[in-house]
């Protein structure tokens, strides 16, 4: 039964971790330009380096 106890102790840091790691990617912006990524693929042009 302590077992048990241990898991879902370790699941809610993980999913915690997860939740953080969520909110802090949405206030730095990571979610802000949707639309770009999925364009992308349709533009033609090749980088010259």
């Amino acid at each position: 039964m302590s077992i048990i106890i241990l898991l879902i102790a370790c699941s809610l840091v993980l999913a915690s971790g997860f939740l953080f790691a969520f909110i802090w990617s949405v206030k730095s912006g990571q979610m802000e330009d949707t639309s770009t990524p999925a364009m992308r693929i349709l533009n033609d042009e090749e980088k010259q380096d």
